[in-house]
């Protein structure tokens, strides 16, 4: 009974040393970031500029802006969790090609971007950029997209603004799916100090909605995109393309994702 006990107290111990880890450094787990000098330029061979946010804590913003010649209209890109605009501005052809500008900003922390990280300022800082673009773009010509973790901003971004579309690749309905995924033992919902309700978001979307996603894909479960996909309201033009070999960073290689894409943002469903 006492070495029962005693292994007990061992496991315990253990367990709480590992939630306690885990709530302490979830940041280092959700945001793989990395700055850029201030100094830093950016070596892309097609037009692009740098913009900057102040934000009424102190925070400054950087965002990239890539501008097409008689644009159709803007796609705000929030980008996944790892890496800055020197590795994510790489996908501003995909746009650029069909006759969209592309405003792409790095969160606090990342690349230029400079802040105290909460949830609460990403989901502002979110808003800002949009309100920044609106000042120069009519909703109606607005594309919000969000890239997995980008997703967590851009759904509320939508929900909040009536744009013209909202585009969510490998997105999820709340990072609880997310971290349940990797290690089901934690009791993420007293850990999570971010969670990213998408699924609650999503109800109040008004803009027609699209998700991609893979069934293959090993970060975001192809579960909690079909679980967001089901709450969008039924009042809008929605669709889930589902990608049966696709993982979580490679949809861009399938022909369909480019054909689709590019039928959605001429204005087909």
């Amino acid at each position: 009974m006492r070495l029962f006990l005693a292994l007990f107290l061992v496991c315990l111990l253990a367990y709480t040393a590992l939630c306690l880890f885990y709530f302490l450094a979830q940041e280092r787990f959700i945001f793989i970031r990395f700055r850029l000098s201030d100094r830093y330029r950016f070596q892309f061979p097609f037009a692009h500029e740098e913009r900057f946010l102040e934000r009424p804590d102190g925070a400054r913003l950087h965002a990239l802006f890539f501008p097409v010649e008689d644009a159709l209209g803007t796609v705000l890109y929030f980008h996944g969790n790892t890496g800055t605009l020197r590795r994510w501005g790489k996908q501003a052809p995909r746009f650029i090609r069909k006759g969209y500008n592309v405003l792409m900003p790095d969160p606090r922390g990342y690349g230029k971007s400079r802040g105290k990280l909460s949830e609460a300022a990403l989901h502002a800082d979110a808003q800002a950029w949009y309100d920044h673009l609106r000042a120069t773009e009519p909703e109606e010509r607005v594309v919000v997209y969000g890239r997995s973790l980008g997703s967590g901003l851009a759904t509320p971004v939508a929900a909040n603004n009536h744009p013209r579309l909202l585009l969510l690749e490998t997105p999820f309905a709340n990072l609880y799916d997310v971290a349940y995924s990797y290690l089901r033992i934690l009791p993420y919902r007293i850990l999570l100090r971010y969670t990213f309700r998408n699924d609650r978001a999503v109800r109040r979307v008004t803009c027609p909605t699209y998700l991609f996603h893979g069934k293959r894909d090993a970060v975001v479960p192809y579960r909690s995109a079909l679980k967001l996909y089901a709450l969008v309201p039924s009042s809008v033009p929605r669709e889930l393309f589902t990608f049966n070999n696709g993982q979580h960073s490679d949809l861009a290689r399938f022909p369909r994702f480019d054909r689709t894409l590019q039928r959605l943002l001429n204005g087909g469903s």
